[in-house]
């Protein structure tokens, strides 16, 4: 237990101390709430003897008023706790979401690849979820409960120390049960965490694929799989909740074995003349109220066990490490920038080698068009060049910097990739364009735009840069789509431009207006232009075939087209396009 009792410690510590002041302010209103709690029997008693006794004194009217005063006291304080409390869970969870959605964004790709989106929205926000009331009020609340006891008990033991012996031997032993059934609960909530995990993920990736699932007959099939998942989680959730009721039910039997002692405690004393008949009733008012405490603890218990799944299924998360480390930071160069791979292997976790002995070098400002059937490597290269992986062999340097040398931040910044899908988010166009950097301004936006055709378009947007656009670019042509990508790399300046087929999908009017942007884009830059149709390498001025990972033709795209022996010069006399894709 010493482990995750340093993982709450951590977390409390992390999101907690940032919010001190209200943490302070929730556990004063709480304080305040038990003190009040543990003086308004006293005034009842006073009213009960009061009524009760022959010859009364002393305002009655005015007892009862004090006693109403406090008890609204304690609602506004409990009131006051809740409101602060949801402010100090609100704020930890966010920044918990915060982190570990950061955490996953740096991981590298063969974390993602084994993970569906689904699976990790549930483990960012659903098992963060489960945890809000561990950061709002668990260590508050436990704390403000065994005060809470401590106070009741000792008041009982001013009354008469009979009451305060058997009472408190009573709650030790109600309180030693729950603790010993604290954790009971927490590998059946974590089974159950990751049966919503996955049930979220099977949700994600069949909505995704809707089109698909409907165009072939699929729905009867993606249902009956629903239903596998749904009948897993509700096993789970069940086994879950009936084994947490366990500590739940302890502190019910002890609460109905109390007030018959506490009955039989208050008859004896009051039928031996010890006490009055507001003291009796006080005794009994208080042993219900040392069922209060136990009863927060219990819930608090039970809902701890939720948060400690949640909490061991998050440490794993921020657990998880990126296998790529990041370089020590030697500076990329500014400017078109050369790139070399040097006998470069590399194959994908648990697969064969789909890259071999790879060695080629793209001058600076040079451009290169990359050909290859489907499953040869293109899209691998570009992978390595990101680094999203790292070559299981050999060494790939950019502007003469190897890879594992640069932060991978600097190395991105340098590279700007347009592929056939361009994702688009639900912002506005400014966003979108320059990714949520607030150091590019208007001004250049509306440059850049211009520059590659779309002046016109943006003159036309009803709200200027502040026009929303929808997730996925509804709304908007393949072709508009692929401008603004470009536009998007062209803000980013880097001195590498990695096009991925980025007009496959346009008319040939729509592609005229991109091979334009395409021009622009690779002046005084170093370019890569990956392709599946021949037209779209004919800005090259080199060419390399791929072929199963390996080269299989490397030259002057001028050179191989005039030497009727080589490959680039076949595929150019039967125009095989299909033979790239």
């Amino acid at each position: 237990m010493a482990q995750p009792r340093a993982q709450y410690r951590s977390l409390l510590a992390t999101y907690l101390k940032p919010q001190g002041r209200r943490v302070t302010a929730l556990a004063g209103l709480l304080l305040g709430s038990i003190a009040l709690q543990l003086i308004n029997p006293q005034i009842l008693r006073a009213f009960i003897d009061a009524v009760t006794n022959p010859h009364p004194s002393g305002p009655l009217t005015g007892i009862a008023l004090l006693f109403i005063a406090l008890a609204i006291g304690q609602q506004a304080l409990s009131v006051a706790a809740t409101y602060v409390g949801e402010r100090v869970a609100w704020t930890a969870t966010n920044n918990l979401r915060t982190d570990l959605t950061l955490h996953c964004l740096r991981l590298d790709l063969s974390f993602h690849k084994a993970r569906t989106p689904g699976e990790l929205i549930e483990r960012i926000d659903g098992d963060v979820t489960a945890m809000a009331n561990f950061f709002s009020q668990f260590v508050i609340q436990i704390l403000g409960s065994l005060v809470l006891l401590l106070g009741v008990l000792v008041v009982l033991w001013t009354i008469d120390w009979r009451v305060g012996l058997a009472l408190t031997v009573f709650a030790l032993i109600t309180l030693v049960l729950m603790m010993s059934m604290r954790a009971i609960a927490v590998p059946f909530w974590k089974a159950s965490r990751q049966a919503s995990a996955d049930l979220f993920g099977f949700i994600e990736e069949r909505l995704n694929g809707v089109v698909d699932i409907r165009a072939n007959g699929a729905e009867a099939y993606t249902m009956r799989q629903l239903y596998t998942y749904l009948r897993e989680r509700l096993r789970t959730a069940r086994r879950a909740r009936l084994v947490s009721s366990l500590p739940w039910g302890v502190p019910n039997m002890a609460f109905a074995l109390g007030q018959g002692l506490a009955f039989a405690l208050g008859a004896m004393l009051f039928s031996s003349g010890d006490t009055s008949l507001g003291t009796a009733f006080v005794i009994y008012y208080y042993t219900q109220l040392i069922f209060q405490p136990l009863n927060l603890i219990s819930n608090q218990l039970d809902d701890f066990q939720k948060a400690s799944a949640g909490i061991v299924r998050v440490q794993e998360l921020f657990d998880t490490q990126s296998s790529l480390a990041d370089g020590p930071g030697v500076p990329v160069p500014d400017g078109p920038l050369a790139v070399e791979f040097d006998q470069v292997e590399f194959g994908y976790e648990g697969d064969a080698a789909v890259v071999h002995d790879l060695s080629f070098r793209v001058a600076p400002g040079e451009v290169l068009g990359l050909l290859g059937r489907t499953g040869s490597g293109k899209t691998t290269l570009t992978r390595l060049l990101l680094r999203l992986y790292d070559p299981t062999a050999g060494a790939i340097r950019l502007g003469g910097v190897d890879l594992r040398d640069a932060h991978r931040a600097d190395l991105r910044r340098h590279i700007g990739v347009v592929t056939q899908d361009v994702q688009l988010f639900a912002a506005s166009v400014r966003d979108n364009l320059a990714l949520f950097d607030t150091r590019i301004d208007d001004a250049r936006i509306l440059a850049a735009l211009a520059e590659l055709g779309l002046g016109e378009w943006a003159r036309k947007l009803p709200e200027g840069l502040d026009t929303p656009l929808a997730a996925g670019g509804g709304g908007l042509s393949a072709g508009e789509a692929q401008l603004l990508a470009f536009t998007r790399v062209f803000l980013k300046d880097p001195g590498l431009v990695i096009l991925d087929e980025a007009s496959s999908r346009v008319d040939p009017a729509t592609e005229r207006l991109i091979e334009r942007a395409v021009g622009k884009l690779l002046q005084n830059r170093t370019g890569i232009i990956i392709a599946h149709r021949l037209g779209t390498v004919e800005r090259a001025g080199t060419i390399l075939i791929l072929d199963e990972g390996r080269i299989a033709e490397h030259g002057p795209r001028v050179a191989l087209a005039t030497d009727s022996g080589s490959r680039f010069a076949g595929l150019l006399r039967t125009g095989a396009a299909e033979v790239l894709v």
